[in-house]
């Protein structure tokens, strides 16, 4: 039987939890969701969204991934309602989907790094990313991403995860504040960040419920919800942790760095009149790859921010093939080092057509994003607010001084507010993904 592993520390876990959080959710998909969706409107519903949605929905994850101390879809068997391990089933495929096109953009990173420091770029920033995104070179260094974050997860929890986590996670930090500080300097960077921090109130209400389908999905996706990730590092916990203050603590990371990374970007395009809602899931790449290429100090400056993205990257990848791979070494009693191998190439076949056509990518990301991602919340709030709501509220409290009236509101938003945004979010999520698909083929 593969022995299992837990946290070698409380920052560790931490960490790593955050670090899944901040990835390519933060740095690549919120700022070109963002400007696409009008800017500081989309933000307000967005951070509305992490703290009614989102905290109570990893406190669930929490729940699940620590009284099971099983992976995403054992976790449902070792809790004795083996009848709803179909939720672990739908959260595990979501981060396969993911991860299959995450990879494919985690290999344009590692281009513009070589990019930035040769300059590749700088003549004519969209015909390069033209030229990289798809073919021959996204599908090699998509498998060399991969291969980089199957290497991590090979070493396991405390030497490959916790490890990583605890040098990427404060280095993102860094480079992140270094970047938004030059950025600051910028003429223009005053437009910019009153397009980012300066919502139009009629905007807001008047589009709030057009705003919550993308801002709900940013949300699940930069929290890692819906895809197991949550439930399976909390697996590796000890029972003496407050889930809510740990929850708390990756909820203020996680949102902070996302904040930053807009604080960072911004102020970059604006400084060079680039349109920051042109561009779509190449914005971070062809708006900031023009803006780079305008000023003396683009390439290092270039370089800095596509290592950082690099790096956030990274541990959101390792955490999404964890899921997978811990379900595969405990179910079928498989050494981590073939589990990792297999999961990873399988993961990088499925992912091969959106590095030959960015419609593809676009379908995919919708798919998992508005559909998978929402719909395993949706059910995880049904499960945990009514099916299983006494002994939840009773591992939410374990590591809690007090907290009965807390564990009470927690339920309850879970059976019934969160429940009914939810179904409203998959309705339209359902009708976007029927489009993209029908874009694709």
């Amino acid at each position: 039987m593969v022995q299992r592993e837990s946290w070698a520390t409380r920052a560790g876990f931490i960490l790593a939890a955050a670090g899944s959080a901040v990835g390519l959710g933060n740095v690549w998909r919120f700022p070109f969701l963002t400007a696409e969706s009008g800017g500081a409107a989309f933000l307000v519903a967005y951070l509305l969204l992490v703290v009614g949605v989102g905290l109570p929905l990893v406190l669930a994850e929490f729940v699940i991934g620590r009284r099971s101390n099983r992976n995403v879809i054992g976790a449902f068997e070792a809790l004795g309602r083996s009848n709803w391990r179909f939720i672990g089933g739908l959260g595990a495929l979501a981060g396969f989907v993911i991860l299959s096109y995450y990879s494919v953009v985690g290999g344009w990173v590692i281009q513009y790094i070589i990019a930035s420091v040769t300059g590749a770029y700088t003549s004519d920033p969209a015909a390069y990313f033209e030229s990289v995104s798809v073919g021959a070179n996204a599908i090699a260094f998509d498998a060399l991403f991969m291969a980089f974050v199957a290497g991590i997860v090979v070493l396991g929890v405390r030497n490959g995860l916790e490890r990583a986590a605890k040098f990427m996670i404060p280095s993102v930090v860094v480079l992140l504040v270094l970047l938004a500080g030059y950025g600051a300097t910028l003429e223009g960077a005053a437009e910019g960040y009153a397009f980012y921090l300066s919502p139009d109130v009629s905007t807001l209400f008047g589009d709030a419920l057009a705003l919550l389908p993308d801002a709900a999905g940013q949300a699940f996706f930069t929290l890692s919800l819906g895809m197991g990730v949550m439930v399976t590092y909390a697996s590796y916990l000890g029972e003496d942790r407050s889930l809510l203050n740990d929850g708390l603590i990756i909820l203020v990371v996680d949102t902070s760095i996302a904040l930053l990374a807009g604080l960072a970007i911004f102020p970059f395009l604006f400084s060079q009149g680039v349109d920051p809602g042109t561009g779509g899931p190449g914005t971070v790449f062809v708006a900031l790859g023009t803006a780079f290429a305008e000023f003396p100090a683009g390439r290092a400056v270039g370089t800095v921010f596509y290592v950082a993205l690099f790096m956030a990257a990274v541990t959101s990848a390792f955490s999404i093939l964890e899921v997978i791979v811990a379900y595969v070494t405990e179910t079928f009693d498989v050494d981590r080092k073939p589990a990792t191998a297999g999961v990873a190439v399988a993961i990088f076949l499925l992912g091969i057509p959106t590095a030959i056509d960015l419609r593809y990518l676009t379908a995919y990301d919708v798919l998992a994003n508005q559909v998978l991602l929402i719909g395993g919340g949706l059910l995880l709030a049904v499960f945990v607010g009514w099916a299983y709501a006494a002994e939840g509220t009773e591992e939410l409290r374990t590591g809690m001084r007090g907290g009965d009236a807390l564990g009470a509101v927690w339920i309850w938003l879970l059976r019934v507010p969160i429940v009914l945004i939810l179904l409203y979010v998959l309705y339209f999520g359902v009708l976007a993904t029927v489009d993209a698909m029908g874009a694709a083929l």
